[in-house]
């Protein structure tokens, strides 16, 4: 599929890179592509960037058939741009559309797509030290209906725009609230799909989090309300004497591409690795006995954020006495130093534009 393209001929005023707050601005081009059950995939463009027109019947309004990604791209220091890993995000989306009853799209044609909209608005991509352009596909069910089944058309859309750090304590350690109430995800359910209704489910919790102090909350599985599954925004990781430990995949857990990134570094480097499952008391126990050595969180906004508390059941424990660890600060170092070009991409994992 030929991806037709039309230019900006207003192109809109770039932030100043010390200033940017992310997911707030956009840059000048989008790409859209269609899909109808006659035609497949089908009117690949970039055009300019643009409110669209939306039907107030829009099924993803009321039943919410609405899928996404998050990756980025990286601008190198001889200005060269690199993406991260960019067919782990197609493969992912397309496990989010097998979920959700959305047609596939071919996963190469979704990394060229992305490639081509980069290069195009790749002025728009900041140059200082921890910055990128955010790129966010999505797609969206598109038939005006109200009756619960799947829609019968879609639209496959990708914005970027320029970031600085996802959290306000950069890589600094954050403090995160251990949600014991509400509940994100069950096995069976989304939760390892990156569906926007995911999201919806875990704000309540995230606002009254917020209101206490914390940046963030950890959840807990939807049973038993006793086994750790991942932080709103990221996976998580703990280590616990001479064992790195982060969630199994069960199905209720996002299957973060950095988490697969940080599993595979750690190994190459010699560390035992553990996929398993793990409870919050076995935590709170770790931390008593003094074997608590560090908790940090892996995701492509802020790469890795280590953890300096945790809040369960108002008991608060402080981790590696807030500081970062060297296991987070290798990985940071590692993964962004591979992702702006300055460590050698030994895994093949950068595409360059």
């Amino acid at each position: 599929m030929t991806i037709s393209v039309e230019k900006t001929k207003n192109p809109k005023q770039k932030p100043a890179s010390d200033h940017l707050v992310f997911g707030s601005t956009f840059s000048d081009h989008m790409f859209i592509c269609d899909y109808a059950p006659e035609k497949g995939w089908h009117n690949a463009r970039i055009i300019p960037y643009q409110d669209i027109p939306l039907s107030p019947a829009l099924m993803t309004f009321h039943y919410g058939q609405s899928i996404f990604e998050g990756l980025k791209a990286y601008k190198t220091d001889d200005k060269k741009v690199n993406l991260f890993r960019p067919i782990e995000n197609m493969r992912r989306l397309n496990d989010s559309c097998n979920r959700l009853c959305i047609p596939a799209i071919d996963e190469n044609f979704g990394v060229d797509a992305i490639k081509k909209l980069v290069d195009i608005d790749r002025d728009w991509i900041p140059e200082e030290p921890g910055t990128s352009l955010y790129i966010r596909p999505f797609i969206y069910a598109t038939d005006p209906y109200l009756g619960v089944r799947p829609s019968d058309t879609y639209s496959f859309i990708i914005i970027t725009g320029p970031v600085g750090a996802y959290y306000k304590e950069g890589i600094n350690p954050v403090k995160i609230y251990v949600e014991a109430n509400y509940v994100r995800a069950v096995v069976g359910g989304l939760g390892e799909a990156k569906a926007a209704a995911n999201y919806a489910a875990s704000l309540k919790a995230q606002v009254e989090a917020k209101k206490k102090g914390y940046t963030q909350v950890l959840w807990l599985d939807g049973v038993e309300k006793k086994y750790i599954e991942e932080v709103g925004t990221m996976n998580v990781f703990f280590i616990i004497g001479d064992e790195v430990v982060t969630p199994m995949l069960t199905g209720s857990i996002l299957p973060g591409i950095t988490r697969k990134s940080s599993i595979e570094l750690l190994k190459s480097w010699g560390y035992k690795v553990s996929e398993r499952r793990i409870s919050i008391n076995e935590v709170y126990e770790a931390h008593e006995k003094g074997l608590l050595k560090e908790v940090f969180g892996t995701g492509t906004a802020a790469v890795i954020s280590p953890v300096g508390e945790l809040n369960w059941n108002g008991k608060a424990i402080t981790v590696n006495d807030c500081k970062i660890g060297a296991v987070s600060q290798r990985l940071y170092d590692t993964m962004t130093g591979i992702q702006y070009g300055k460590l050698p991409d030994t895994f093949g994992w950068i595409e360059t534009i």
